[in-house]
C-alpha cells in the first residue's frame, strides 16, 4: 500500500487485531488488507480510515457483515468474508502450517 511509515503502522495494528479477535495467522491478516486496500493510496497519518478503530477495521475486513459490536457477541455464525485467492499478489507472507 502507498502510505507513509505510520499509517503502515496502523495498519499492522488492525492485522494484529484480526489475529487475536479472528484466530487467523499473520499471513492472512495481511492477505485480506491488502486485497482491500492495497491498491489504495492512503494521506499522511491520521488518514479518514483511522477515525475508526483498529478493532473495527479487523472485523469489516473479516466479516462479510458486523451484526453486532457487543465484546460479548456470537461471531460463531457470521459470514466470513472469501479468503483471496491463492495466486494473489494479496499474499505477501508465508502461511503458517
Amino acid at each position: 500500500m502507498e502510505a507513509d511509515e505510520e499509517m503502515r503502522s496502523f495498519f499492522s495494528e488492525i492485522a494484529d487485531e484480526m489475529v487475536t479477535r479472528c484466530g487467523i495467522d499473520r499471513a492472512e491478516a495481511v492477505a485480506r488488507l491488502n486485497e482491500s486496500w492495497g491498491p489504495l493510496t492512503f494521506e499522511p497519518y491520521p488518514d479518514l480510515v483511522c477515525h475508526e478503530s483498529t478493532e473495527y477495521w479487523a472485523y469489516r475486513l473479516y466479516y462479510d457483515d458486523v451484526l453486532s459490536w457487543d465484546e460479548q457477541a456470537d461471531r460463531s455464525e457470521w459470514e466470513v468474508r472469501p479468503l483471496p485467492p491463492a495466486d494473489s499478489p494479496a499474499w505477501t507472507l508465508l502461511r503458517s502450517a
